[in-house]
């Protein structure tokens, strides 16, 4: 059995996950989720799809972006989303 990273608890179906520096050991998504996702610096939540970035900061969202005053931004498929702040 394996101690998942996150709630410590003792589970004998976890599951690893390895990133380029690390290995971890969880024992649901939702553990996962809570050490690996990361947040949205407007409106904290946990950023679980591509979500959006400018710079070096993530938004979850366009709209988030603009809330913070981001102007404009490119996706990482190079399209241009545009986010006007508010």
């Amino acid at each position: 059995m394996a101690k998942c990273e996150c709630c410590g608890n003792d589970y004998e179906d976890t599951f690893r996950v390895i990133t380029k520096d690390h290995a971890y050991e969880f024992d649901c998504f939702e553990c996962a989720i809570h050490v690996l996702a990361p947040t949205c610096e407007h409106c904290g939540c946990r950023v679980l799809g591509h979500g959006v970035q400018f710079d070096d900061t993530i938004y979850c969202c366009a709209y988030c972006a603009s809330a913070a005053g981001v102007t404009g931004l490119t996706d990482h498929a190079g399209t241009s989303i545009i986010a006007e702040a508010m």
